[in-house]
């Protein structure tokens, strides 16, 4: 990795910072207020992939020469329908008993972005979960409050802990980030 570079990663999330800290590169946080929407007619891999891009296609014009920035979007797909972030306790209940012992796929997208060009991949992980009693979801919603969460839950959570019987893929990609992917390509960059 090239470390004379300034790297900037436009999230909130913390566990993406988490992820990039324990990574050991140099960054720093940058936010703005994007709006989330894509066509409807997107195959659920592209998805993930063109919500990276347009959240790094807000901060274009404000990229200085030595700028790499990392942009980056989770979904939860259970077979075609895509499970976004719950607006509340209702809805965050439909999405977990859905899920509920069954498989699903975690999609995240990344985007690299300098001015002099732009590297959007993505990494797939397939969760299954077990049997979730209503007692074990209303627990966790009242409890973990999963509303900034793909799908409603995350891996690192105590659902995830309890819930998760298997992953096929990165445990990474499913909290944000496929650490693996993004080092792999930020070497090439």
């Amino acid at each position: 990795m090239n470390f004379n570079r300034n790297y900037i990663l436009a999230s909130n999330s913390p566990r993406r910072n988490e992820l990039l800290t324990n990574l050991g590169l140099p960054f720093t946080v940058k936010v703005k207020e994007v709006d989330e929407n894509y066509p409807l007619d997107l195959a659920k891999a592209d998805v993930a992939e063109y919500l990276a891009a347009h959240k790094a296609s807000a901060y274009a014009q404000d990229l200085q020469p030595e700028d790499v920035l990392i942009t980056a979007d989770t979904i939860v797909c259970l077979e075609e329908k895509v499970l976004n972030k719950p607006y509340d306790h209702a809805e965050a209940t439909r999405m977990l008993t859905q899920l509920s012992g069954r498989s699903h796929e975690v999609y995240t997208g990344v985007c690299l972005l300098s001015q002099e060009k732009s590297v959007v991949f993505h990494d797939v992980t397939t969760v299954h979960f077990k049997d979730l009693s209503r007692d074990e979801i209303d627990y966790y919603i009242n409890t973990c409050k999963p509303f900034d969460k793909a799908g409603s839950y995350g891996a690192q959570d105590w659902l995830g802990m309890v819930g998760i019987t298997k992953m096929e893929g990165s445990y990474f990609n499913v909290m944000g980030l496929p650490v693996h992917r993004l080092y792999e390509e930020l070497l090439k960059f």
